[in-house]
């Protein structure tokens, strides 16, 4: 894996790139999927909402507190977001999330942008573990962590709450020292 022209190789013909404020219109129809809002600090719902979103992705990597990418195809459409927050300088660690839009849903953007997002923490900002959870009813992310080399270290008993209902979450890490088999990252 290498930082190309097109920002940091993911591998089946995707890389990852800063948002840009050229990605307003793609950032604000990825946020009109369903349940999308959670994953957004605000409702991203009209195009400055959208530019705000990307202005705050920004001014978290100027902050060297979270950083945030586009996975982005050969044509340099962005079909999700790959991030690294909560970067903590003290004990080396991260907390990831993502999120792909519907149409890119199920073939490996997530995973691979996840595995090239770790790859780059350990060998670019020098952190040393990274962890993410995921509702424990949400397979799909499940499958993500697996295949992006993050194990499962436990569970957090209704740790998120959603229209008043509260949801348990797996934990998964991933170590600068783990072999992650099946993959060179």
């Amino acid at each position: 894996m290498t930082d190309g022209p097109g920002g940091i190789e993911a591998g089946g013909g995707l890389s990852l790139r800063p948002w840009r404020e050229e990605d307003t219109a793609e950032v604000l129809a990825a946020f009109r999927a369903p349940l999308m809002e959670r994953q957004a600090d605000e409702p991203v719902d009209s195009t400055g909402t959208a530019a705000r979103w990307i202005a705050r992705r920004a001014a978290e990597r100027a902050a060297d507190s979270a950083y945030a990418f586009a996975v982005v195809d050969a044509g340099d459409r962005p079909l999700g977001h790959v991030a690294v927050g909560a970067v903590n300088r003290v004990h080396d660690t991260g907390w990831v999330s993502y999120w792909t839009v519907p149409r890119a849903r199920g073939r490996g953007v997530a995973a691979r942008g996840c595995a090239a997002l770790a790859h780059w923490t350990f060998t670019e900002l020098g952190l040393f573990r990274l962890e993410l959870g995921h509702r424990t009813d949400n397979p799909a992310s499940c499958r993500v962590a697996h295949a992006a080399g993050f194990a499962v270290e436990g569970l957090q008993r209704r740790k998120l709450a959603y229209d008043g209902v509260r949801h348990d979450v797996e934990l998964h890490a991933r170590l600068a020292s783990d072999r992650v088999r099946g993959s060179h990252l």
